[in-house]
């Protein structure tokens, strides 16, 4: 798909030497690889896997195959730039890069560069002045600090959001318990007559308090 050749551009730009490879032959990718530029190699995808850094840039139900081709991927730290729709119920319960961690045991999975578009990443990193950003997330710190450092020369900035679950939706919240309150009611508004009662109760009751009749007067 487009994602594929998007980093080798971005590595290209900035004459960092990358191995490209995917299902096909490696001559099949020489075209292509020789038009994003010279530091850019074709090979199979038994050679390319032998790269400390590794761009996981397939489909996602496609990442099981890739997996197969080594036992263990210990010492391997591997960009997980895929995307998917598939609930988290078929991926038990997991964050998709936890969920596609498993097939590559011993790895450090860092999830990256998936948010941006591929045309977007094979542009130039600097924005009005400033770097474009990266979002990195995974569980294993010291694969994120190197998958930062080689963001960086790439000419990008990057975030680090923490762990895989900290991005995670969070449930429906708890039901909160219901709280009585008084119904209110608007009173009514008085008529000329009703104004003039209140008024004769608000006086007689004044005069009650300081002890006199209605017509009781205090001074000061």
């Amino acid at each position: 798909g487009p994602m594929g050749p998007a980093p080798a551009r971005a590595f290209a730009q900035k004459t960092i030497g990358v191995a490209v490879a995917s299902g096909r032959p490696a001559e099949a990718l020489l075209p292509q690889a020789q038009a994003i530029g010279s530091t850019v190699v074709p090979k199979t995808l038994q050679e390319a896997i032998k790269a400390d850094i590794i761009f996981l840039a397939v489909l996602f139900e496609g990442h099981r195959e890739v997996a197969k081709n080594r036992a263990s991927w210990q010492g391997k730290t591997i960009i997980d730039a895929m995307n998917t729709n598939d609930p988290v119920e078929t991926l038990d319960g997991l964050p998709s890069s936890a969920f596609a961690a498993k097939a590559f045991p011993g790895a450090g999975f860092v999830k990256g560069f998936n948010h941006l578009l591929a045309r977007t990443l094979a542009t130039d990193p600097n924005v009005q002045g400033g770097h474009r950003v990266v979002f990195l997330s995974s569980d294993d710190e010291a694969a994120t600090a190197q998958v930062a450092d080689l963001a960086k020369r790439l000419g990008l900035s990057p975030v680090n959001l923490g762990r895989f679950d900290a991005g995670r939706t969070p449930g429906p919240p708890e039901p909160k318990p219901m709280i009585p309150c008084s119904v209110w009611k608007p009173a009514p508004c008085a008529s000329r007559q009703g104004s003039r009662k209140l008024k004769s109760r608000a006086r007689r009751h004044g005069s009650e308090q300081n002890g006199g009749s209605p017509d009781a007067q205090t001074s000061a």
